[in-house]
């Protein structure tokens, strides 16, 4: 059933992943009330009607497209963390982060996404990554490549002898551990930035526009659609203890992706200097 959807139906993700950002978040871009937003854990934590607006729209649309998958999306987690365990279980799996940098969404920034991405048995099999700004759209297809507005994505190579240009977790929001592995980062050769949304960064390493980046956190909602963009591109990723990342969590953090297999494992002996 999922071999039939993916090879027929993908189309109609799309329309789906634009159609909700056309009712429910551009509306109410640079027009929210005080009264639409609200902080989750803390005041950089914030989520506004449009967030819930938009992961119920696509919720109803995808289920209705692969009928038995489910949705693991970011504002559900939020009031049910149990609705997590979707990950690993036997249904395809919709992973949704309706508005990926809520912060820049609320302070009038256009530097903010919406991302869906497909699984089953936790392995990632499309994704879809919408700048509704930008007109940006990339999607990826397991084996099938990566696209943004229908045109081929290549992440190729850091420049031979170039700074890496690599985004990374805000230290702030760091384990002592964590921040320490980070710290290694602060090097001769290396042009390291704070994060802005994970999945315009992922988007900027698959159009070789950013080198690598280095995370701290693991919700699925905020890397699905960007690692299977980067890897359709050509590039790669690994946790600090050298495995894949895991969808369902229990990640060895920081992790890092990146443009290709060298600067991973650069990146990640980086890492593992400052650990």
């Amino acid at each position: 059933m999922i071999n039939e959807f993916l090879a027929h139906d993908l189309p109609q993700v799309e329309a789906a992943v634009r159609e909700a950002a056309a009712v429910e978040i551009m509306p109410r871009f640079r027009r929210l009330a005080l009264d639409e937003i609200v902080e989750k854990a803390g005041p950089h934590d914030l989520v506004t009607v449009a967030d819930r607006l938009a992961e119920k729209h696509l919720t109803a649309a995808l289920t209705a497209l692969l009928p038995g998958s489910v949705v693991v999306g970011e504002e559900a987690v939020s009031e049910d963390p149990a609705t997590y365990e979707a990950l690993q279980g036997d249904a395809p799996v919709w992973i949704v982060d309706p508005v990926d940098g809520t912060q820049q969404f609320v302070h009038g920034d256009p530097g903010f996404c919406t991302l869906v991405a497909l699984a089953h048995h936790g392995e990632l099999l499309a994704s879809w990554t919408y700048a509704p700004v930008a007109g940006e759209l990339a999607v990826a297809v397991r084996g099938g490549g990566a696209h943004l507005n229908g045109a081929r994505l290549t992440a190729g190579s850091p420049e031979p002898g170039a700074d890496l240009r690599i985004a990374k977790s805000h230290p702030d929001y760091t384990t002592p551990k964590e921040k320490r592995a980070l710290l290694g980062l602060n090097t001769q050769g290396v042009a390291s930035r704070d994060c802005g949304s994970a999945g315009l960064e992922y988007l900027r390493i698959a159009r070789g526009a950013l080198d690598a980046v280095a995370f701290s956190w693991e919700n699925a909602w905020d890397h699905a659609a960007g690692l299977l963009l980067v890897a359709e591109a050509g590039g790669g990723h690994a946790t600090l203890d050298g495995t894949p990342f895991r969808l369902a969590g229990g990640n060895t953090l920081p992790f890092t992706a990146a443009r290709d297999a060298a600067t991973v494992t650069r990146v990640l002996e980086l890492l593992r200097a400052g650990a």
